[in-house]
Parts: C-alpha cells; structure tokens; sequence
C-alpha cells in the first residue's frame, strides 16, 4: 500500500510516501514560508521524483491536530483536494501519536509536547519497548507545570519531543525529574510518522471518506474563546 501523507500541524510542513514500511521519500521545509506556499510544490515534487502519479497512492494521511488551526486546515483541505476526484480514502491521525514515531526505536517513555500557547501545551504520553509504541494518555491541553509533575510516575528514561520540547526541558519541574530531550534531528513531526500511524489505523478501519476528514483542534481558536467571553461578560 502506498500512502500520501502530510504534516502541517506547526512551522514545519512535510510530505511523505511511504510503501508498506518504507519510506519512498520524504520533502521537509521550515523556512517560515506559510504551508499554503510550500505544501503543494512539495506534494508535487515528492510525487514529481519518486516517479508515483497520485493514481498510484492508495490512500492519503494527514496530521488532523492538534496543532496550528491555521496550518491543521490547510493540511485537511489539501488533502480533501487531492482525494476528491477519486475518493481515496483518507487517515486523519494524531499529531502526538505520529510525533512519538520519532523515538519508536527506543525503550523510553515518550512525552510528545506542542506548543500550544497561553501557558499550556497539547501533549500525550507513549511507551516505547520493542519498536512498539503504547499510548498511555489521550491526547489534552495542560499545562508544562502540571504535566511535569504527572511524567514524576512515569519509567524512565523519559524523552521530550515535539516543537514544544524545549520549551518543557527548560522547566524546573522536568529538569528535576532528569527528563532528556530528543536529538534535534528527531525533535520535530515528519510526514513519515504520519503515515507510519496512518498504516495502523488503516488496518483498524479507521480510514474515512474525503468528506468526512475532519479536524481535531482539542480547544476553541483564539476567536472563538474572545467571543465568548464578550458573550459572558454581556451576561453578567
């Protein structure tokens, strides 16, 4: 099987091919560009230079969130566009769970951390034993501190990655229980985690229509939570 998958869930964007297990190619840019200028040359390119039309892809995988709002729906729709014409089915995967595909080779606790803003981060915890990785938490907003004094339970060693790794590493709480953070080459989400998650979930019979490829945002956009306190405000 022959999976298109991208990743566009923060300043990086990336795309995949990936073919039962190996990874045909792989196009990775983090240039400050916005994702609607480099997603599709590089969807393009990587089809382009691994000599696959997208005729050829059995099915498309896309990191649904969290993440950026902005970057995740550009990401969906791309991946709307592209399996439209032939509904291809189509894999909205965790952006956590295809992060912590980064250390699938270690024996570790895996704390795969985003930035997300106002004081919190969108993190899940992974086992890592084997080459297998077990999720040991759902995917939630929290805060670094709160999430530092959870990870205190947790076998070590335990690794930090994600584009909001470092922001955890240097809290006092994960310094005080000696977590690590992943070599900088593995720190970040790639498309090859995405359609490596994207493999399994496809096996489960989680694949979906293009129709019914969905965000998941974990919280309200910055707008909509203004909004409503304007509303409660009014009330009071």
């Amino acid at each position: 099987m022959i999976i298109l998958a991208i990743d566009s869930s923060a300043s990086a964007a990336s795309a995949a091919l990936w073919d039962d297990g190996k990874i045909l190619g792989e196009f990775y840019c983090n240039t400050g560009l916005t994702h609607s200028q480099t997603l599709m040359p590089m969807i393009h390119g990587l089809l382009q230079n691994s000599r696959v039309p997208l005729s050829g892809v059995d099915l498309l995988a896309v990191s649904a969130g969290p993440g950026s709002f902005t970057g995740i729906r550009i990401g969906i729709a791309s991946v709307k566009g592209l399996a439209f014409t032939d509904q291809k089915p189509c894999v909205g995967v965790s952006t956590l769970d295809a992060i912590s595909r980064n250390l699938s080779h270690l024996d570790a606790t895996i704390c795969a951390v985003m930035d997300a803003r106002c004081g919190q981060v969108y993190n899940a915890v992974f086992q890592s034993s084997g080459g297998t990785v077990t999720r040991l938490t759902e995917d939630r907003a929290i805060s670094a501190d709160e999430l530092a004094h959870e990870c205190e339970k947790y076998p070590k060693p335990l690794f930090l990655v994600g584009d909001g790794a470092k922001l955890c590493y240097n809290n006092q709480g994960f310094q005080s229980i000696g977590a690590l953070l992943a070599p900088e080459a593995l720190l970040y989400q790639h498309a090859g985690g995405v359609a490596e998650t994207a493999a399994q979930a496809y096996q489960n019979g989680l694949a979906v229509s293009p129709d019914a490829l969905r965000p998941v945002y974990l919280r309200p956009a910055q707008a909509e939570r203004m909004l409503n306190n304007k509303r409660r405000d009014k009330q009071i």
